[in-house]
């Protein structure tokens, strides 16, 4: 029998990542992505991180979605990948880091740890700038709805809600349709509870509904508070959890979870 690819399964807040590396996947990485990522046939994710040695950071990893496209980054799956990397790190040297530099499609992302209980560890990230555009009308079968498109390194548009309605996935997946980004686009719906709380469903690029989003998140605040509808700190509370985000001298910072799950081995390496 053909060896098996090792993988490590890591979650934060139900956003699930598989992560590999990258030298046990010299191949179509696209295509395993899509194989590992299968909840039915494989072994389920919402992505996979390819984990790749770094000359300016600690590690670098490339991101391949479900549906074996590649994305720029994931706030999530980055926190996931600086789990992996501490644990991997005081079993080889004994000790560790309190900060983990990981580089990314969206450049180089600092996570410092704020706590360790194994598997659960807890991070903020530095994401960087968000930049929020002008609100963008969207024509819907229904009617229509307005959107604030967010750049967070990877495209986002947050629609603001009253009330999750009920089959929000399909609005949110024509909404994603109907504005025709080049390289597809994540949507937010988001309800604000009060100025430092909001509420946000998340249907990603290359993926679809998902539990949480690290970047999501950080698009529905920074958008929830140029808008005025809140005000920094703000907890994003989303189906998998609950994740912080606060701005800071243009800066966005994520504070949240990461597990890690199980390790094994892929042998279903055949399409």
């Amino acid at each position: 029998m053909r060896p098996g690819i090792p993988f490590v399964k890591a979650t934060a807040c139900g956003n699930d990542f598989l992560l590999i590396a990258a030298k046990e996947a010299q191949g179509d990485r696209a295509g395993l992505a899509r194989r590992i990522c299968d909840r039915n046939f494989g072994v389920g994710a919402d992505g996979v991180e390819y984990l790749e040695t770094a000359t300016d950071a600690d590690v670098a990893c490339r991101l391949f979605n479900a549906d074996g496209s590649e994305a720029e980054i994931s706030g999530n799956g980055t926190r996931c990948v600086a789990a992996h990397f501490i644990a991997n790190q005081a079993a080889k040297r004994g000790g560790e880091n309190a900060a983990v530099r990981i580089q990314t499609g969206a450049g180089v992302k600092v996570c410092v740890l704020v706590r360790r209980a194994d598997p659960e560890f807890e991070f903020e990230v530095a994401m960087g700038a968000a930049e929020v555009k002008p609100e963008v009308e969207v024509l819907l079968d229904s009617g229509r709805v307005p959107g604030v498109p967010v750049s967070m390194g990877n495209p986002h548009v947050v629609v603001f809600l009253q009330e999750f309605p009920a089959g929000w996935q399909g609005m949110a997946q024509e909404i994603g349709r109907k504005l025709n980004f080049k390289q597809g686009v994540n949507v937010e719906l988001v309800r604000v509870e009060n100025e430092s709380e909001i509420s946000a469903r998340f249907f990603e690029r290359g993926v679809g509904e998902t539990l949480s989003s690290g970047t999501g998140s950080c698009a529905s605040a920074a958008a929830a508070v140029a808008a005025g509808r809140a005000r920094w700190p703000v907890r994003v509370q989303t189906p998998g959890g609950m994740q912080m985000v606060r701005g800071e001298a243009g800066q966005i910072f994520l504070r949240g979870p990461a597990r890690l799950v199980a390790r094994g081995e892929f042998l279903g390496a055949a399409e």
